[in-house]
């Protein structure tokens, strides 16, 4: 681990200051992903700064849904009645993630800026566009089971690791952010950026930004919501492909539907396709089997992960199946 400094800031203006001044700052709150990539080399801040400090990390009622602080913890967030009785989907994606004790460490806004587990972004004695823009992509002609299909590119083939942010794409979720020119707010499916010839540049943040807070505006499908994950092992693992879809049905016909997917794309998924496909349709399997075709249909498989393709049909049919039998 390269030498660092580290200080503890005490008000938000401060913090955010600091990272702007010195683009070699980190912030860190629970340290459950920076901290590894330290030991690893692949990230060398030359500070870090302390924000625990700082007054982000309340879950609170809002008139048009739910505020998640960006210090909330992940286990706070899935256990708290708000979310699990309006957003089980948030909860579940969450109780899916790592083991409890890192639930118990990892912020909110940590885990959306967490990076990809891709092998060769974390090994530094691999070429990779990540972190060393123009280096070169080796998943492309080299071990690439588990990377993407959908929003690929020649460049990079990463999936994006956070279940959290899949469940937050389905539900339309706002990403409040404040740095050096004020506040703002980004649409999660903005957030995350395709790798296209930049896959260096991973999220919409500009320098010195801080994730404040997480709004996810209350609607009628928010309730009848669910998120399923698949992996090699039943626990603490990451999703080989997973779901989180959320439906409305009103006199046996889906009048609003959305649909994000995990561990098949460079970004969190947001399924358009499938939303489209759905609306207007009765809740039953032929329709769910519809809407799965239309999701994949963007996918660009290779040869070791193109099992993903029938993965991940299957994975959204069943999540679809078990939001519908809620209704």
């Amino acid at each position: 681990m390269r030498p660092f400094n580290f200080a503890a800031a005490t008000e938000p203006t401060e913090a955010i200051a600091t990272v702007n001044d010195t683009p070699e700052a980190k912030f860190i709150a629970g340290g459950t992903t920076i901290l590894d990539l330290m030991k690893q080399y692949v990230e060398t801040p030359t500070q870090l700064i302390d924000i625990n400090g700082l007054p982000f990390s309340q879950i609170e009622a809002t008139p048009s849904g739910v505020r998640i602080g960006a210090l909330a913890r992940m286990s706070d967030v899935a256990e708290a009645a708000i979310i699990r009785e309006n957003f089980p989907v948030i909860s579940e994606a969450l109780l899916l993630s790592a083991s409890a004790q890192l639930r118990n460490m990892a912020s909110i806004g940590g885990n959306l800026m967490q990076r990809t587990r891709c092998g060769y972004f974390r090994d530094p004695a691999f070429p990779c566009n990540k972190r060393v823009h123009g280096s070169g992509c080796p998943a492309i002609n080299g071990e690439h089971q588990r990377h993407a299909i959908l929003g690929t590119s020649d460049k990079c083939l990463a999936t994006h690791p956070s279940d959290l942010a899949v469940a937050l794409v389905a539900l339309d979720a706002i990403v409040q952010v404040r740095g050096p020119q004020g506040e703002r707010r980004i649409p999660i499916t903005e957030f995350h950026l395709l790798p296209g010839n930049t896959p260096h540049i991973e999220t919409a943040l500009q320098p010195g930004e801080l994730i404040v807070a997480v709004d996810v505006p209350k609607a009628l499908f928010s309730k009848s919501s669910h998120y399923l994950k698949v992996r090699d092992r039943a626990s603490y693992e990451f999703a080989l492909v997973s779901a989180a879809v959320a439906m409305e049905v009103q006199n046996g016909t889906i009048t609003s539907a959305r649909v994000g997917l995990g561990g098949v794309g460079t970004k969190p998924w947001r399924s358009g396709e499938a939303e489209a496909a759905l609306q207007g349709q009765p809740p039953t399997l032929e329709s769910f089997r519809e809407a799965a075709e239309a999701a994949l249909t963007p996918a660009k498989p290779m040869q070791q992960n193109a099992f993903k393709v029938e993965l991940a049909k299957r994975t959204l049919v069943r999540a679809l199946e078990t939001v519908g039998e809620m209704l």
